[in-house]
């Protein structure tokens, strides 16, 4: 076995490479060395039309994902999760329910440990996998025993060569190998999932989520009725928003056909907690609430953000535009933002969008300005809700990055109201 890596290996995989008595190398690649390789397991970041990719195509090497290989060495039934959105939080959720009702299982993919990290041990009885479409793009054999669609929204276009089709195709990679002990949970209400799987047959059985068929597992916009005896109401919950109820009926129909009862799933519901940056409060201040939801880095995961709430909005967005439709989302804009901070080094497209309908609009290039001109522009019962719809690599080294200082400039904003408070 070896290990190339282009860039830099940290100190603590190196370790563990040695450890392991498995040799590397970082900078560059040895083409002449990786050329005679039977099998190469690719990081799903690496596109295929970097030069060393091509040249193991053209040799006709096979070329795989770590999840895929892993997957061969492993006995546990897999929960596969994939969406443009929502993935995180419905992975964490499944293993947070199964792992609560007292089952052996593991949580890995694009969170937790590495699975085939894992598989090592193969100590599990289930693993719960959140899988990004380049991950499915290199998984020819993998099967899992649950496969969750969440929603397919464009994004990822220059990896899928524009076309949308190809990128839908990626994401049904997750059931090309279901048979009739499988299951398939999909949100049916997404026009290119209906379409994708109008023209694919699958022997797994399906369950579709919906906030529109009441013959599925349906959300009322209050209650979850996930079938004829188990109706659980959002409030009871921890999560919101009606993306959030259809990642929440995903993880319930995952749990329920696992075997976990009606009422392990309403406590699990009451005790989780999400991955920060995602629809995450922060602090009130003033009587105005703090929303962190960084991760939302396209405009279907903005329109999520947006139906969480009925109280007037002050929406912090802006960075690098991955070539967004501002106009999918500006009925909603209209009915519920009061006033639009811009944040980035160019805010010229989102400006342009929203200047006509949002008369409250400011642009700034840093984070402590943007929170505190948001809060000028609250008022008491009000949400700043920070929900950029653009990639942090402008300002911020990544939207985890940009999301912890969001919360470190309102959390100072907040220390500064109370000391005021103090001496007046």
């Amino acid at each position: 076995m070896f290990v190339s890596d282009n860039g830099t290996i940290g100190q603590q995989y190196k370790s563990a490479l040695e450890s392991a008595g498995i040799t590397y190398e970082e900078g560059s690649h040895s083409k002449k060395k990786i050329l005679k390789s039977q099998l190469v397991i690719k990081s799903p970041g690496i596109p295929e039309t970097v030069k060393i990719i091509r040249k193991l195509q053209e040799a006709d090497i096979k070329i795989i994902d770590e999840i895929e290989f892993a997957f061969s060495y492993t006995k546990a039934k897999i929960i596969a999760i994939t969406g443009t959105n929502g993935k995180t939080t419905t992975t964490l959720l499944t293993y947070h329910l199964l792992k609560e009702a007292g089952l052996n299982v593991g949580l890995a993919g694009n969170v937790g440990h590495s699975l085939a990290k894992q598989v090592l041990e193969d100590e599990f009885d289930y693993f719960v996998v959140e899988m990004s479409s380049f991950q499915l793009d290199g998984s020819y054999l993998l099967k899992p025993y649950i496969s969750i669609l969440l929603n397919i929204t464009p994004d990822h276009m220059d990896r899928y060569e524009y076309k949308l089709e190809n990128y839908v195709s990626s994401k049904f990679r997750i059931i090309q190998n279901a048979d009739s002990e499988d299951h398939f949970i999909y949100y049916a209400d997404n026009e290119l999932i209906a379409d994708k799987l109008s023209r694919t047959t699958t022997k797994a059985s399906k369950t579709g989520l919906s906030l529109q068929d009441i013959s599925k597992s349906f959300f009322d916009g209050e209650l979850m009725k996930i079938n004829d005896d188990l109706v659980i109401s959002q409030s009871e919950t921890v999560l919101l928003g009606k993306h959030n109820a259809i990642n929440m009926m995903a993880a319930i129909n995952a749990a329920l056909i696992v075997g976990i009862g009606e009422e392990p799933i309403h406590e699990g519901l009451k005790t989780f907690k999400n991955a920060p940056h995602r629809m995450e409060y922060i602090e009130t201040i003033n009587d105005v609430r703090f929303i962190n939801d960084s991760k939302a880095t396209n405009v279907d995961a903005v329109s999520y953000a947006l139906d969480s709430f009925s109280n007037p909005l002050v929406w912090i967005a802006g960075g690098v535009d991955k070539g967004n439709q501002y106009d999918l989302i500006m009925e909603k804009v209209n009915a519920k933002v009061k006033a639009l901070v811009c944040l980035g080094t160019d805010n010229t497209k989102l400006r342009e969008a929203f200047h006509n309908q949002i008369l409250n609009l400011l642009e700034t290039d840093n984070m402590k300005d943007a929170v505190r001109s948001a809060l000028d522009y609250a008022e008491a019962h009000d949400v700043v809700l920070l929900s950029p719809a653009c990639a942090s690599f402008d300002l911020f080294k990544n939207y985890e990055d940009r999301g912890e200082q969001f919360r470190q400039a309102v959390l100072e904003l907040k220390e500064e109201f109370q000391s005021k408070a103090l001496n007046q």
